[in-house]
């Protein structure tokens, strides 16, 4: 092989190699910007839209459209939730198992963010004297993001209240306390068992809570558990408890 064909051989494998590197680097380059659109994408669609907005209640009556009406739609609604100056205001789901609403939004389609939903052991007209809800934990406190922020002292002292509504009433939630937990800790999400009795949860709450305010809940109260993860890979959670009000 002579020189100029050895030189011209380098050539072409060196543009072979120029060219290779830029599709690599134009692939991944792709796939960043694709990574962090759909990042985007997921956030801004945790947060609930104006559309369903058009679903909640309101206290004097003026929604433009109603549950029934959603429910319509999606015959898993239960009602809305609202924790008043914070971003935890959704409809309320809940699926035939409590892995369904995980990865699936209100109206029935895949959401990684996916929705906030009542669990599936308690009465779907929630009617249970202890109602366990459960919401993701979104880093931009779209969904139940913000119930981590009530391991903050302060936070927790400011919000204090939030309302449930269903199909026949509206009744005012009495934030009480935050509790850090394990996912499968049977004194917070044995829902069968707490439905009977809550007297050693509020017994657990007043001595174990990282935040805690007396407000005078008795056992006979319907408790309302706000239940999120802290992080995709541990069983670490956080609740947050509420007294919810018998409707005026």
């Amino acid at each position: 092989m002579t020189l100029e064909r050895a030189a011209g051989l380098a050539r072409i494998g060196n543009r072979i190699l120029s060219a290779v590197a830029l599709i690599l680097m134009l692939t991944m380059l792709s796939y960043g910007g694709y990574s962090l659109w759909d990042s985007y994408m997921m956030f801004r669609g945790a947060f609930v839209s104006s559309e369903l907005l058009k679903y909640k209640p309101s206290p004097d009556g003026t929604s433009q459209l109603s549950l029934e009406e959603l429910a319509a739609i999606n015959a898993d609604t239960r009602g809305w939730i609202t924790v008043d100056d914070t971003h935890i205001d959704y409809p309320l789901m809940q699926g035939e198992d409590d892995m369904q609403y995980v990865n699936e939004d209100v109206f029935g389609e895949f959401s990684l963010s996916g929705a906030i939903f009542l669990s599936s052991r308690n009465a779907a007209d929630l009617s249970d004297r202890y109602l366990l809800i459960y919401g993701h934990h979104m880093d931009n406190g779209a969904m139940f993001g913000d119930v981590m922020e009530f391991l903050d002292p302060d936070y927790f002292e400011k919000h204090r209240t939030g309302r449930i509504y269903t199909m026949r009433q509206s009744r005012e939630l009495e934030l009480f306390a935050c509790l850090e937990a394990d996912a499968y800790d049977r004194r917070v999400y044995n829902v069968e068992s707490l439905c009977a009795d809550r007297g050693e949860l509020l017994q657990l709450l007043a001595a174990e809570a990282t935040q805690y305010r007396d407000i005078g809940v008795k056992e006979t109260d319907t408790i309302v558990a706000l239940s999120t993860c802290v992080s995709a890979a541990t069983n670490a959670r956080v609740l947050v408890f509420g007294r919810l009000l018998d409707a005026a």
